[in-house]
Formats: structure tokens, C-alpha cells, sequence
């Protein structure tokens, strides 16, 4: 029982007692001890509210020298994943247990001010999508979770680190999505942190709790009895646990009456049983074929630029065609590969145009959406994870002028052309491999916009990234780094109007860094003589 609780209820049990104590002294003398008892309580709950306000005097200064630390440099700050991670949690769960010990007193304006304040915190959601990011780092670059939780990245300017209760956290959202595999990553992850000593809320026995089940759920028997029986020896009375070791004892006898009728094995099944004391499961597969490549391009592994073709590769000054804005100062155009023929551009927008960009984008930016491709209609999907906003020429000047430079050097036109799209990845944000342009078996994709398929893709880098967010095409093994003011352009379409099916690809997850791009979409119409069709179906 609470002390406070304590402290009413005794004060009620005199109150409904006194008329029956006063007519005996020797009864009376109870009331002495239950008085003591009664200081002993009061005492107990002044050490409970000073145990409360220490608490939340720690948790105020730590606090403060965070946000000291995080406001002097936000975007840096959160370049680190752990960092993001943390900040969503924090919001979303500890503030919330913050609040939950502050109202177990009449602090009203604290908590009014916090109510205000919650509206504009990350929702569970949002702690559900920062944890799965981390994942998905954790798999892209094959991070084991003690890398991860050690905050030991390359490139990071802010030292951050996981606790148990952000490991414990980290697992159950993993559970509570049915991926098992995470949830004993990060279960593991946790239990050693706590093992090490790490002073924690959370106990052993949650831990052992959803570790177990979740080893058990990649059929390692042998793994979950033995995680079992130590939640078991530390709660005897843990009813799930014993439960669940009968279940397993059953199911394990039960094999090995199984195997003892299929080989007679009996005396060498002890030995020959596959107990895995590691936790090292294999990663299920999912819905992307192409998913190793992918994420190996993305590490920067297995990239095809060989010698031969590295030759083939040049450097030269880019005019346009001769364009009569580009003679006098024409761009530095380097060829990033030879076919599809991909070039980067270097000093296409100024640190002032990128930050005026930013500027106009950061109001507007939203959940960037993908086009259905049976409907045509814009919506969100959790393959592509960033916030976009579209800007037009009457925005700003400095939009016009971006838009006029890549009509230059691409020599299409601008005025069939999508708008201009400003992107930022956020943590772990990612585009996985996609078609730029529409398919045969999605010919309504773009038939809104009333100007045929996307022709080609022109693609501004307005940051640099410290690790990750690299572009790469899966089909034939290219990687392209960001590297700020520079951009890069590609044809989606050959000549003759089919598509380029070489042209697919992703943007890497972003490791360390904020990543911001930009990027036009040209299409089809108005381009007719601009690009004239080939001889071939495949020019």
C-alpha cells in the first residue's frame, strides 16, 4: 500500500474507532502504538515526497544540460540516429512518467503547462517509426545493437548512447510488430547492458520475459527453456514463465520421441542437438528482391566501377549546347557512369540559394507520398521515409532561377516539367528502389498531369552527409555520394519513349547526417525536338 494511502486509511480507522477506545484505558494504549505507527507512515511519506522532488530536481538539470547541448546545434544534434531516437522517446515516454510523478502532487502549473505542451509532442507513432529507423540502419550497414547503443558511428559530431530501458524499449517495439528477429537482438542487447550493472527501472525478468518467447518463435527450444528456467530463478512465482517451460518441456519430449522413431539416435541425440547459445538468427526475407545489393551499394560494397570502365569516364566543361548563357561560364560536368549514362554537375547552387531554398521548403514540408500506380494518386508508403514540399516560381525568385539553370544545362524544357520538389531525410530516412518513370502496367500514372512520362531526372544535392544517404542503382552496381552544390541527371526514358528498367534506384538510408535534396522531373511533352527520337528502340 501507498504511504499515502497508508496515511488515510489509518487516519480513518481512528476516526471509526474512537468512540469504542475512550471507555478503556488498556484499549486506549493501542492507540499509542497505532499513532506510532501513524508518525512511522507520515515519515515515510516525507521521504517519499523528497525521494519525488529529488528526482525531478536530477531529471530538470539533466535536461538542462541537454537541451543546452541540442539548442546550440539542432540539425547537428540530430544527425546522430541515436540522438533523434532518444529525443522521440523522451517526449513520447519519459515525459510522460515525468508527468505521472509530478501529478502525484498539486504542481498544477507545471502540469497545465504541460497539457498545453503535448499537443505538440511525438505520438506513439512516432516513437514506433524512430525505433524501426534505428533498425533499419541497424541492417542497411550491419550495426550489431552494441555499436548501436554505444553510439560509436562514424562521422558523429555529438556523443549519444542507449540505456537498457532504450534497448528494452527498442525490443518491444520490434515485438509488438511481430519481428522477432529485432526483439532478441535488442532483448540481448539489454540483458548484457544489465548484466554489466547498468542501474535500471526495467528488470531482468521483463527482459527474460519477451526474450525468451521471441527465441522460442525461431523454434530454438533449447534457447528458450534455458532463458526460461533463469526468469524462473528469479521469479519462482512468474505464472507465464512456468507456463511456458512445461509447454517447451512438452514440445521437446515430444521431438525427441519423434527422432527416436525416425533414426534410433538415442544414445548420441544429447550430442548431436542444436543448441544455439548465441541468439545469432538469420534475417527473414521480405518483400524486396533486390534487397542485398541494395543495401550492400548503400555500405559502399559491390560496386561495379572497373578499370575498363573507369577509363571510358571523363571530365570535361558543360555548355549546354552551346547555350549563349553557358559559353562565357559553362559547369564542370564529370560522367559518374557510362551507361545509363549518369553525370554529376558541380557548383549548380550556391550555399545562399540552398539555404533560401531550405528556408521556403521548412513550413511546407509534409510526408512525402509516392503515385499509386493503378489510381495515379498521391499517397504515403513505409518504403519511402522523408518530408517534401513542392515550390513554385512565384514562391520566390530564387526558385525561378534554379528552374532556368537546369532548363541550361539540360536543354529541356522546364515548362512541362514537374515542380520543384525539396526533400529532407531524417533519420534513417530512405526511398528504397523505385522507377522514376511510369510503367507499362501503370500507363494512368501521370495522365493528370497531362504531359506524358518522366524523361529524365535531374537531382540537386543541397547538404553533405556524414555517413550513408548515398543514391545507388542496384542494376548495375553504381553508388553516387552527396556532395553539396553539386547535382546529378539522368534519362529515365530512351529515345524512343520506352523506359530505361536500368534506371531503378534507392536512397540509402541516411546513417549520420541530414540529408536535403532537390530535384526536377522532366516529361515528355514540349521536349519532342529537344530530344528527337532514335534510330533504335533502345538510343
Amino acid at each position: 500500500m501507498k504511504p499515502c494511502l497508508q496515511l488515510v486509511f489509518l487516519i480513518f480507522l481512528i476516526c471509526h474507532t474512537a468512540a469504542e477506545f475512550f471507555t478503556s484505558i488498556g484499549q486506549m494504549t493501542d492507540l499509542i502504538y497505532a499513532e506510532k505507527d501513524l508518525v512511522q507512515s507520515l515519515k515515510e511519506y516525507i521521504r517519499a515526497e523528497e525521494a519525488k522532488l529529488s528526482q525531478i530536481k536530477s531529471w530538470a538539470e539533466k535536461m538542462d544540460v541537454l537541451t543546452s547541448k541540442s539548442t546550440s546545434d539542432p540539425e547537428g544534434y540530430l544527425a546522430h540516429p541515436v540522438n533523434a531516437y532518444k529525443l522521440v522517446k523522451r517526449l513520447n515516454t519519459d515525459w510522460l512518467e515525468l508527468e505521472n510523478l509530478v501529478l502525484q502532487d498539486t504542481t498544477n502549473g507545471f502540469i497545465a503547462n504541460l497539457t498545453i505542451q503535448r499537443q505538440f509532442f511525438p505520438t506513439e507513432e512516432d516513437e514506433t517509426g524512430a525505433a524501426k529507423a534505428l533498425m533499419r540502419l541497424q541492417d542497411t550497414y550491419k550495426l550489431d545493437p552494441e555499436t548501436l547503443s554505444r553510439g560509436n558511428l562514424p562521422g558523429t559530431k555529438y556523443k549519444s548512447s542507449l540505456t537498457v530501458s532504450d534497448c528494452f524499449g527498442m525490443g518491444k517495439t520490434a515485438y509488438n510488430d511481430g519481428d522477432y528477429y529485432h526483439t532478441v537482438l535488442w532483448m540481448e542487447q539489454a540483458l548484457k547492458q544489465h548484466d554489466e550493472g547498468e542501474d535500471t527501472t526495467v528488470s531482468k525478468v521483463e527482459i527474460l520475459d519477451y526474450l525468451s518467447y521471441a527465441v522460442f518463435q525461431f523454434g530454438d527450444l533449447h534457447r528458450a527453456m534455458e532463458l526460461t528456467r533463469r526468469l524462473i530463478s528469479l521469479d519462482s512465482t512468474h505464472e507465464r514463465a512456468g507456463s511456458n517451460l512445461r509447454y517447451f518441456e512438452k514440445l521437446l519430449e515430444k521431438e525427441r520421441e519423434e527422432k527416436s522413431r525416425e533414426n534410433s539416435l538415442n544414445k548420441t541425440m544429447a550430442a548431436t542437438e542444436p543448441v544455439v547459445q548465441s541468439g545469432a538468427y538469420e534475417r527473414p526475407l521480405d518483400y524486396l528482391p533486390e534487397r542485398d545489393i541494395y543495401e550492400a551499394l548503400c555500405r559502399g560494397e559491390g560496386v561495379k566501377m572497373t578499370p575498363r570502365r573507369q577509363k571510358r569516364l571523363f571530365c570535361r566543361y558543360h555548355n549546354g549546347n552551346r547555350n549563349p548563357h553557358l559559353l562565357i561560364a559553362p559547369f564542370k560536368e564529370e560522367d559518374e557512369w557510362d551507361s545509363p549514362h549518369i553525370v554529376r554537375y558541380y557548383d549548380v547552387m550556391s550555399d545562399e540559394e540552398i539555404e533560401k531554398i531550405k528556408q521556403l521548403a521548412k513550413p511546407r514540408l509534409a510526408r512525402a507520398t509516392v503515385r499509386d500506380p493503378k489510381t495515379g494518386v498521391l499517397t504515403v508508403a513505409s518504403y519511402r521515409v522523408s518530408k517534401s514540399s513542392w515550390l513554385e516560381e512565384d514562391d520566390d525568385p530564387v526558385v525561378g532561377k534554379v528552374n532556368q539553370r537546369m532548363q541550361q544545362i539540360t536543354g529541356l524544357t522546364v515548362k512541362t516539367a514537374e515542380l520543384l520538389q525539396v526533400a529532407n531525410y531524417g533519420m534513417g530516412g530512405q526511398y528504397e528502389p523505385h522507377f522514376d518513370f511510369s510503367r507499362k502496367d501503370e500507363p494512368d500514372a501521370f495522365k493528370r498531369l497531362g504531359t506524358g512520362n518522366r524523361v529524365a531526372t535531374f537531382l540537386n544535392y543541397m547538404s553533405d552527409v556524414e555517413a550513408g544517404g548515398a543514391t545507388v542503382f542496384p542494376d548495375f552496381g553504381a553508388a553516387i555520394w552527396p556532395k553539396k552544390g553539386t547535382a546529378v541527371f539522368w534519362y529515365n526514358l530512351f529515345r524512343s519513349g520506352e523506359g530505361d528498367y536500368r534506371t531503378r534506384h534507392a536512397a540509402c538510408p541516411v546513417l549520420v547526417g541530414c540529408k536535403w535534396v532537390s530535384n526536377k522531373w522532366f516529361h515528355e511533352r514540349g521536349n519532342e525536338f529537344l530530344r528527337p527520337c532514335g534510330r533504335t528502340e533502345v538510343d
